[in-house]
C-alpha cells in the first residue's frame, strides 16, 4: 500500500513525514503541478503532490490532472486522498467543517478527465466515486482529532475561476447538492481509472454567496478559514496513517477489468506505449 495524498501547499509541510524525498517525473500527459515529495508516516509510505503548484500558480482549469494522477500512479500509488477548500450549499455546513462527499457533479467545461482516446476507449464504472473503507477511516480520524464532520454529500464541481452567480448558487442547493468546488470530480475520475481507492476531505471554507445573512464569498475570508482548516486537516491526515494497516484493501485495484472496449490488435502503438502504466496487466 501506497498513499498519494493531493491538496494545497500548507500540507507541503508534514511535519511528520520522514525519509523526505522529491521526485521530478515527465508523463505522455505533460508535466505534473510540481516535483512529487516522497516519505513515510508511521511506516506507510506517501506521496504528497500541490495541486496547483507550489506557491498556487495554476488555475483549476490549468491543473495538469492528467500528469498528476500518472505520476502518482507511477510511482505506487494504491490510495488516493484528495483535500481541498469548498463553498458550502448547506446551512448546517458552517464554515470551517469537514465534509467527507460521496458524490460528484461534474459542471467542468475545459478539462479533459480521462486517460483514454487516440484509438482506446474505455468505460470504468463510475456510480460509487469513493471508496467507503478509506472514507471510513478518514472519518473515524477526524472524530478523533475532534473535527466537526458531515459524512457524505454531493460535491458540485464547476470549472472557475469565478465564483458562483448567486442564481447558479441557489440552482445548486435546489438540486440538494452539498458543497461547491473546482477540482474533485476530476481527479476522482481518473483515480479510478488509474484503479486507486479515491477518497476526499472537503474543507468548507465559505457559504458561497446563497445566504442572505452572509457576506459574498471572498477570497479573503477563504483564505482565512483555509489556515485555520489546514492543521485540522493534516491531524486527520496523520491519525489516518497511523491506524491504516500496511494490507489496507484497495476496492479498485481491478476497476479497468471489464473496462476496456478496444480490441488489443485495434490500439495503436503510441496509444498503447503511453498507457502501458495503466494497461499492461490486461493487454500482455
Amino acid at each position: 500500500m501506497k498513499v498519494g495524498i493531493i491538496g494545497g501547499s500548507g500540507l507541503y509541510n508534514l511535519k511528520e513525514l520522514e525519509k523526505v524525498d522529491k521526485v521530478q517525473l515527465d508523463t505522455p500527459f505533460g508535466e505534473p503541478s510540481s516535483d512529487f515529495l516522497t516519505g513515510e508516516v508511521h511506516n506507510i509510505p506517501v506521496i504528497f503532490i500541490p495541486r496547483h503548484g507550489l506557491g498556487h500558480v495554476l488555475l483549476p482549469t490549468e491543473i495538469p490532472f492528467r500528469a498528476n494522477i500518472w505520476g502518482l500512479k507511477k510511482l505506487g500509488v494504491t490510495h488516493l486522498i484528495s483535500v481541498g477548500a469548498v463553498g458550502s450549499l448547506k446551512e448546517e455546513i458552517i464554515p470551517g467543517h469537514m465534509v467527507f462527499p460521496d458524490q460528484f457533479i461534474d459542471l467542468t467545461r475545459h478539462r479533459t478527465s480521462t486517460f483514454f482516446g487516440n484509438g482506446v476507449v474505455a468505460h470504468v464504472q463510475f456510480g460509487d466515486p469513493v471508496c467507503p473503507k478509506l472514507c471510513e477511516k478518514l472519518v473515524q480520524a477526524a472524530q478523533t482529532v475532534g473535527a466537526t464532520i458531515h459524512l457524505g454529500g454531493t460535491y458540485i464541481c464547476m470549472e472557475g475561476p469565478a465564483f458562483s452567480s448567486r442564481a447558479e448558487s441557489l440552482l445548486y442547493r435546489s438540486w440538494g447538492a452539498d458543497v461547491i468546488g473546482m477540482t474533485n470530480a476530476q481527479e476522482a475520475k481518473l483515480a479510478r481509472e488509474a484503479e486507486m481507492a479515491f477518497a476526499s476531505i472537503a474543507l468548507a471554507t465559505d457559504y458561497d454567496c446563497w445566504h442572505v445573512s452572509e457576506s459574498e464569498v471572498n477570497v479573503e475570508d477563504i483564505i482565512k478559514v483555509m489556515h485555520e482548516n489546514v492543521e485540522t486537516a493534516r491531524r486527520i491526515i496523520v491519525e489516518t496513517l497511523c491506524n491504516l494497516p500496511p494490507d489496507f484493501p484497495n476496492s479498485q485495484q481491478d476497476a479497468l477489468k471489464f473496462a476496456l472496449i478496444t480490441e488489443k490488435s485495434k490500439i495503436p502503438q503510441k496509444t498503447r506505449s503511453d498507457l502501458d502504466l495503466l494497461l499492461s496487466k490486461y493487454l500482455d
